[in-house]
């Protein structure tokens, strides 16, 4: 059995939306943590799907549309 990822079905957690400060790798786009969850609060990003009890994540899809400035 293959199965192909797509975007579609990928997903990331915040250190790779925003990065990591204490090791300065960057993210997919380049704002605080605190700005995201506060534009995830007003709706301007995407709401994280919980995977687990501890586990946050958003669909790969919808932060790269946030990106590329296309919010739909």
């Amino acid at each position: 059995m293959t199965i192909k990822l797509t975007t579609q079905n990928q997903f990331v957690r915040l250190r790779a939306i925003v990065g990591d400060p204490r090791t300065g790798k960057m993210g997919i786009l380049p704002i605080a943590a605190s700005t995201w969850w506060a534009g995830v609060a007003a709706g301007r990003y995407p709401q994280p799907v919980k995977l687990g009890p501890r586990i946050t994540a958003w669909r790969l899809a919808d932060v790269l549309a946030v990106a590329a400035g296309s919010e739909d």
